[in-house]
């Protein structure tokens, strides 16, 4: 079994989702007392937080580099970003490691382009939503056309992501409120929704609409657990 390693606390709700999917998914595998060999580092997210505030990705790319170095060093063999936004630095951590990279938007566009999926919702932070380097990918590297909320459903969603999620509160309100918002993007022809931040799949579940989510932190985990065990 390879060695899994982790870039997270962007926020730490979501990376302990990694930590017990990755251990779940090993153990379904190889049954027993099997568990995930893993290597993670975890980051002050209000570090990170500051930096987006102010548009220095440059600087958080230079951070965010440098802790992958400690993963590397650690022993993983390879590296996963636990947080959908952070991606926007990724060419800047894959220049500063030697180990690869398995990006959140591969492993979900692999498993949308499995089902057939070729015109999909995305709900995200802002950054996600509005900047190129998610929907750039997904479609100019896979075909896939992506379909955003319009702006205050945008606000909504980032707000409710950045004073609730990250703050580990989970509110009815706020569920009710992304359910209307994927039933907007379903009316818009979107065949499906990609809850494209990782404490999103917190508040909002495949049981609590008709409409097929993908969940990235899921996705991101089947692929890792998939390479460790090859």
């Amino acid at each position: 079994m390879r060695v899994i390693g982790v870039l997270g606390g962007m926020s730490w709700e979501s990376s302990q989702s990694y930590y017990r999917a990755l251990n779940e998914g090993v153990k379904a595998a190889l049954g027993g007392f099997h568990s995930a060999r893993i290597v993670m580092v975890s980051v002050d997210f209000a570090e990170i937080e500051a930096m987006q505030q102010r548009g220095d990705w440059d600087a958080a790319g230079e951070l965010l580099a440098s802790a992958a170095q400690g993963v590397e060093r650690a022993g993983a063999d390879c590296l996963l970003i636990a947080t959908n936004t952070m991606h926007k630095v990724a060419p800047a951590i894959e220049q500063a490691i030697t180990i690869p990279l398995l990006h959140i938007a591969d492993a979900t566009a692999l498993q949308l382009q499995a089902d057939g999926i070729n015109r999909v919702g995305l709900l995200g932070t802002r950054f996600t939503m509005e900047q190129d380097f998610y929907i750039g990918r997904l479609e100019e590297q896979f075909g896939i056309k992506v379909v955003v909320p319009e702006q205050s459903e945008r606000d909504t969603i980032h707000q409710v992501i950045f004073d609730e999620l990250c703050q580990g509160r989970i509110e009815d309100v706020s569920r009710q409120r992304y359910l209307a918002i994927i039933d907007s993007l379903y009316a818009q022809g979107a065949q499906a929704v990609i809850l494209g931040c990782t404490e999103i799949a917190m508040l909002v579940s495949q049981q609590d609409t008709a409409v097929p989510l993908y969940d990235t932190t899921a996705l991101h985990v089947q692929r890792a657990v998939a390479w460790a065990l090859t």
